[in-house]
């Protein structure tokens, strides 16, 4: 072992730690953008596929090309983003990665999503509880962690109703999940 370099005792890991997740928690604060714009994309055509079903339109489906720009805005603005001078932690490149890695799988699941017969959104909803727990967990911030726990909710709920009913489920979901979190997390950056 190097003589020059100290070991930390307990007390400034501890500290080392904390001030990492702060800084995590920080630019998530300043992320929250993208919460709020994929907890209203994904409320909206929610919404409206149900509105499409109500009127008995043969393609109700057609709603979520709504994510199209935002897949295309999410892409552009986190490469920029990530260009910015902000500190980036052990904590930021695993939430990173976290969030790329639901992002595959959700591709995945929309691509193949005719071999379970389109019934899509409580696969999503189930596998958006990760991420978001995940994340809650890693910031110490409960909304994200409740946010994560409505997403399980949400997807045993959609097991549970007909096709029609789970837009409807997938949107009030969005918002205990997505919405009210980024928010909070909007607000505590304001303050």
């Amino acid at each position: 072992m190097d003589d020059q370099s100290p070991d930390l005792s307990a007390k400034q890991s501890l500290d080392l730690i904390a001030s990492m997740i702060m800084e995590a928690k920080g630019n998530v604060q300043r992320n929250n953008f993208y919460f709020l714009l994929w907890g209203w994309v994904v409320v909206s055509a929610n919404l409206g596929m149900y509105a499409l079903w109500m009127i008995d339109y043969k393609h109700p489906y057609v709603v979520w090309t709504i994510t199209i720009p935002a897949w295309i805005y999410t892409i552009y603005r986190s490469f920029r983003d990530s260009r910015t001078k902000y500190i980036t932690t052990h904590f930021d490149h695993i939430s990173g990665w976290l969030w790329v890695t639901y992002g595959v799988t959700i591709l995945i699941l929309v691509a193949f999503g005719y071999k379970v017969n389109f019934q899509l959104n409580p696969l999503i909803l189930a596998v958006t509880a990760v991420p978001t727990l995940v994340s809650g967990v890693i910031l110490k911030f409960r909304p994200l962690i409740w946010g994560g726990i409505a997403f399980w909710v949400g997807a045993i709920v959609c097991f549970l109703v007909t096709m029609k009913v789970q837009p409807l489920v997938g949107a009030v979901t969005i918002i205990f999940g997505y919405l009210i979190p980024g928010y909070r997390l909007r607000r505590m950056n304001v303050e």
